[in-house]
Parts: structure tokens; C-alpha cells; sequence
């Protein structure tokens, strides 16, 4: 008999296979990019999709696209008393509520902490951290009640150095935190809560981020591989998709992450003071600054 894998992180072991046909879905910031991927993927394995995007346009126009068994909602996710609307929203309409994905987030503006326009800090923070408690706040009830299953995207930022964006990795660090406790929390009642963790995916936001100009072609050149392998939302998307298929506790890709996130605690030491030290870094620091 071959002796078990060690899973430390709960990589390898998942709950039972959970099918979304026929259940309700929410899924946020899902008018473009990963989450516009994942309702078009939730929707062909049976599910009814919920697209909630602060663009009500773009979310009526995807659910439209998508047809029957779509519904497009417009709702900000910094707005607590809006979201609490949507979801009650989506249960008169639908029934029931089985599974919501946390998934509208933002970058902040290149900056170091001493530079930084504390609004935009506050701003990343009330979407990417706050925006995911209103999201999966006034939907727990409905998933307790269908044990039905919640995912939360953070970042591979969370556990990566974070220097000229601090807001984004903090948020994400965050968001990991709370999912952590979700799943706990959830336990006893037979609902589930999973953490999806992405590198770098190609989407608008990480074209704005990373490849508009000089100074965000600098800052990707710093990432080594395989971390700074991309990929496509479709890809992310999927590893939501399947991730939800199995109640998976944790999702990771691209896979080059995952020995950076099992080992994060002796890499990050090394690697801050690297960092630190590093002549390329302090002159990508002091480009950043200029620019404020």
C-alpha cells in the first residue's frame, strides 16, 4: 500500500463533487475578464448565472448573451447597502442561492507607501477587502441553507513582495485570511469555502498594470520565472470552475506558484532582504516616486 502524500495545505484533499447544474450562482466583477469567463463556463455546465458588475451594461449584456437561466445585475461592491439589494434581489428572483464568487477587484496607482494618495489606498481596500465581506455577508444564510459553497479570489500577490503596489498585495493577503476563516466557520453546516489564488492573467487590468508603459514593463521584468508566467482568464476561470466542482479548499495557477505558496514563510525572508539591497529595485523605487 502506498503511503499518503503529505498535504500540509489541503492541496490534495477535497470534499465531495458538488454539480452546479441547476444551481444559482453569483459571481461579481463578472462583466469582463475572469469573472465574465467564469458565467460563461458556469452556465454551460447547467448553472444559473448571476453577472453582478458596477457596469450594469456590460452585466445585462453578458447575461443576454448567455441567454435563459442569466440574469445581469448592476451593483458596486464598495456599496454594503447596494450588494445586500442584490442579493435579495437574486433570491426572488431564482429561489435559492447556492454559490457566490467574490471575484471584483482593482490595482491601486504605482506608489510607494511613503508617496501614496491615501484615497487610493482606501479605494483598493473598500473593493478588493471590503467589497468581498459585502459581497459574501448577506448571502451566507442562503448558503448555509443550500450548503452550498463560496469562493473568494485573492492573489499569488498575497504572498508575493509587494513594493510600488502595497494596497493590491495587502487586500489580497487579507482576502486570503478571510476565506481561511470561512471555511472553518462553514464546516459544521455542511457549506464550503474555497480561495482562488492567480499569477499573472492576462487581462485588462494587468495590461494597465504591467504593459501601458516603461515603468510597468520594469516592474514585470522584476517577476523570475515561472512567476511571471501569464495566463488566460479562460484559464483562470476554469481552475475557478473546477475548483467549485470539488469544493476545493485552495486553487492555484499557473502551477509554478504553488512551491512559492508551500514554502512562502523561508522564500520571503530570503527574498525581502535580497529585495532590500537590490541597486534595480531601489531605481524602480525612486522612478515610482518621481512620478508622484
Amino acid at each position: 500500500m502506498k503511503a499518503a502524500l503529505p498535504d500540509p495545505l489541503g492541496w490534495l484533499s477535497h470534499s465531495p463533487a458538488y454539480d452546479v447544474k441547476g444551481k444559482t450562482v453569483l459571481v461579481t466583477g463578472a462583466g469582463q475578464g475572469i469573472g465574465l469567463e467564469l458565467v460563461t463556463i458556469l452556465r454551460g455546465r447547467g448553472a444559473q448565472v448571476v453577472v453582478v458588475d458596477i457596469d450594469e451594461a456590460a452585466a445585462r449584456r453578458t447575461a443576454h448573451e448567455l441567454g435563459a437561466g442569466a440574469h445581469g445585475i448592476g451593483g458596486d461592491v464598495a456599496d454594503r447597502a447596494r450588494m445586500e439589494e442584490v442579493i435579495t434581489e437574486v433570491v426572488e428572483k431564482f429561489g435559492h442561492l447556492d454559490v457566490v464568487v467574490a471575484n471584483a477587484g482593482v490595482t491601486p496607482v504605482p506608489a510607494t507607501i511613503r508617496t501614496m494618495d491615501p484615497a487610493d489606498f482606501d479605494r483598493v481596500m473598500s473593493i478588493n477587502l471590503t467589497g468581498v465581506f459585502n459581497t459574501v455577508h448577506p448571502a451566507l444564510d442562503h448558503i448555509v441553507r443550500s450548503r452550498g459553497h463560496v469562493v473568494l479570489v485573492s492573489s499569488c500577490a498575497a504572498f508575493a513582495p509587494g513594493m510600488g503596489g502595497s494596497p493590491y498585495m495587502v487586500s489580497k493577503a487579507a482576502v486570503e485570511q478571510l476565506g481561511r476563516a470561512l471555511r472553518v466557520e462553514l464546516g459544521a453546516s455542511g457549506a464550503t469555502a474555497g480561495i482562488a489564488y492567480f499569477g499573472v492573467v492576462e487581462t485588462s487590468m494587468t495590461h494597465d498594470m504591467l504593459d501601458a508603459d516603461d515603468l510597468g514593463r520594469k516592474i514585470n521584468d522584476l517577476l523570475p520565472w515561472p512567476l511571471n508566467v501569464r495566463i488566460t482568464a479562460e484559464h483562470a476561470a476554469r481552475t475557478i470552475a473546477d475548483g467549485i466542482g470539488r469544493r476545493a479548499a485552495r486553487t492555484i495557477a499557473p502551477s509554478g506558484w504553488q512551491p512559492y505558496s508551500l514554502l512562502r514563510g523561508a522564500i520571503n525572508t530570503v527574498l525581502d532582504r535580497r529585495l532590500a539591497a537590490d541597486s534595480t529595485v531601489h531605481e524602480l523605487v525612486r522612478a515610482i516616486e518621481r512620478r508622484r
